[in-house]
């Protein structure tokens, strides 16, 4: 059977089982809506949390990363790990004991203050859509090449995917949800690893296959240091980073990742504190299956793809080539004429990444982009090859050619970890609408059914945003989607940290720092990331601050807020005493068995 076959078989299996447990797992109150009633066992919830976490960044672009980065990609596997750690050790069992819906509702009652609330919830829609963007576009992308579908229809599929799952049963559907799409995203990364390990090294284990040797009796990565080398390219296996900006990077991935409501989220949902950290612990495992993968899945998916391109001419190339080059992730422009693709360090495009839709005659269209490319060539830049660095993970078993029903395995994964993920943000917007507003502060007497029914339209209203982002995606926030875990270092780690270990902390100094430290973390983003369409371009790397990178922004923005906070805490009115004792108690192990009911 063809791919687009075996696609349409598997994604819509697995579809079938998402809405039939959707249909099971119906919420029928508030409690089941927003922390699926609070019973989650911790094997669940690790499983829910790993598919809530591993989302389509994880699945498509990690790998992706780290086939070109090489030795540098290792921030993101440090920083998306550590961050777990964080949460099992620092948060998730204190948040648990504390027996709040969302982390809006617990700075709320934390800081006694309205205000901290409202800002609290600017900054989980802001966190929330700005990572959801992307999922979206991601759903699109992946529908549109195995599926054969336009883009926005690809979206369109997948808004009404999640709808279903979210809008019934929301966190108790989402949960229960998330676990079938573990099994389906760990199972379409692990095959193709485990097939492609064997082919290129003969050892199944794709983690040991990665440090071992090739049929030439070479070692795998001596071998792809050798190709970069003699392309032009830094060695795979060192470093161009600063040893700053490393830190950075890593310790704003580690401090966003405890610091994404999605994610803080998933530990409301179990019944005891204890199960909380088992829970973390659980998830940390269940993901680091794949994180343990992607170093090697990276490096197969480069060494095969220099292998194959490199110096072959376009009329031999194999068909995947050319089904790639439909979607602009791959580009080739003959340079010299010779017929031959020339993939060498440099530019190929001028710095200009092809446009997956375009404007044509008041049309929009899919391109293939050839002439565009080869307009305007950079007589300076003789590399002639684009390649988009999600096309790693996607393409990787056709570059390999692996089976037809491993190809469309993968897109299934894509798709589950997308959608995953975009449940889990849709349902933080959601709860942060209907719960955090609505209940808590515009209409204190709304009934149970009218806060579930105010929670599902608030869903139907993000889904609907969060698709026209996916179908229109802005270019800010298309640029920016990676950096949403310096958001949530720069706001919410901090006041939530403060909250459970500094009983002085106030409203005025949480309030204070969050307010600072995502608008100066907005500020750089867009400053030295994006620039401002129309008005400026971004500015480069000399003119940093501190050496740091945008990505690892997020650490510094992070340090201001604690600054911030812990100032003016100290300068204003301590917190009232029934709240000190609050702090005081939820660190308490005695008696944490049973949480502190809502």
């Amino acid at each position: 059977m063809s791919v687009e076959v075996w696609t349409w078989i598997m994604v819509g299996a697995t579809f079938a089982l998402y809405f039939g447990i959707s249909i099971w797992a119906r919420a029928g109150s508030t409690k089941e809506f927003y922390i699926a009633g609070g019973g989650v066992s911790p094997l669940a919830n690790g499983m829910a949390t790993a598919a809530d976490w591993m989302s389509a960044a994880s699945f498509i672009s990690m790998a992706g990363l780290i086939s070109f980065m090489g030795y540098d990609g290792s921030v993101f596997l440090m920083g998306w790990t550590g961050g777990y750690v964080l949460l099992a050790l620092l948060l998730a069992p204190y948040l648990r004991k504390f027996g709040k819906f969302t982390v809006p509702d617990f700075i709320g009652d934390r800081y006694y203050s309205n205000t901290a609330r409202t800002v609290a919830v600017i900054c989980a829609l802001i966190v929330s859509f700005t990572y959801v963007a992307g999922q979206m576009r991601g759903v699109g992308i992946v529908f549109s090449q195995f599926l054969q579908v336009d883009v926005s229809i690809g979206v369109i599929i997948g808004m009404s995917v999640v709808l279903v799952f979210a809008f019934l049963g929301g966190m108790k559907g989402i949960t229960y949800t998330q676990v079938a799409q573990y099994c389906v995203l760990i199972f379409a990364f692990m095959v193709p690893a485990i097939f492609i390990s064997w082919q290129m090294t003969g050892n199944p284990i794709p983690q040991l296959g990665m440090g071992g040797e090739v049929s030439d009796g070479t070692y795998l990565l001596d071998k792809l240091d050798t190709l970069h080398t003699e392309l032009g390219f830094k060695e795979y296996t060192s470093g161009s980073k600063s040893t700053w900006d490393v830190f950075a990077i890593t310790m704003a991935l580690m401090a966003g990742t405890a610091g994404l409501p999605h994610v803080i989220v998933r530990f409301f949902t179990v019944e005891k504190v204890k199960d909380a950290r088992k829970s973390a612990g659980l998830a940390l495992l269940l993901i680091a299956i794949l994180y343990t993968a992607a170093p090697a899945v990276s490096v197969f998916a480069r060494t095969n793809l220099i292998e194959t391109v490199s110096e072959t001419s376009y009329e031999e190339i194999p068909p995947w080539f050319k089904n790639w080059e439909n979607t602009g992730l791959i580009a080739w422009s003959d340079k010299n004429g010779d017929g031959k693709i020339q993939y060498v360090a440099g530019n190929s495009l001028d710095g200009k990444k092809p446009i997956f839709e375009y404007e044509a005659n008041g049309e929009s269209k899919r391109g293939v982009f050839q002439e565009r490319i080869i307009s305007n060539p950079n007589p300076e830049e003789v590399n002639e090859l684009y390649v988009d660095r999600d096309i790693m993970v996607l393409a990787n078993p056709e570059i390999a050619n692996l089976p037809n029903w491993v190809i469309a395995l993968v897109a299934a994964g894509g798709l589950a970890a997308a959608l995953s993920t975009a449940a889990g943000l849709l349902l933080v917007i959601s709860t942060s609408i209907s719960h955090d507003l609505i209940k808590k502060q515009i209409k204190p007497d709304i009934s149970d059914k009218g806060e579930l029914l105010a929670a599902r339209v608030a869903i139907v209203f993000a889904i609907i945003v969060a698709g026209l982002f996916g179908i229109y995606p802005p270019g800010f926030v298309a640029a920016v989607v990676a950096l949403a875990f310096g958001l949530g270092a720069a706001s919410f780690f901090p006041a939530i940290v403060l909250g459970i270990f500094d009983k002085r902390m106030n409203k005025e100094g949480a309030i204070a720092g969050m307010v600072v430290g995502i608008s100066i973390m907005l500020f750089y983003m867009i400053r030295y990331k994006t620039g401002l369409v129309g008005v400026m371009e971004p500015l480069p790397q000399s003119d940093w601050w501190f050496g740091t990178s945008p990505e690892g922004f997020g650490t510094i923005a992070m340090i201001i807020n604690i600054v911030v906070s812990v100032v003016v805490s100290r300068l204003t009115p301590a917190p009232p005493q029934d709240v000190q004792e609050i702090v005081e108690s939820i660190r308490i192990p005695s008696g944490a068995g049973e949480a502190q009911s809502h």
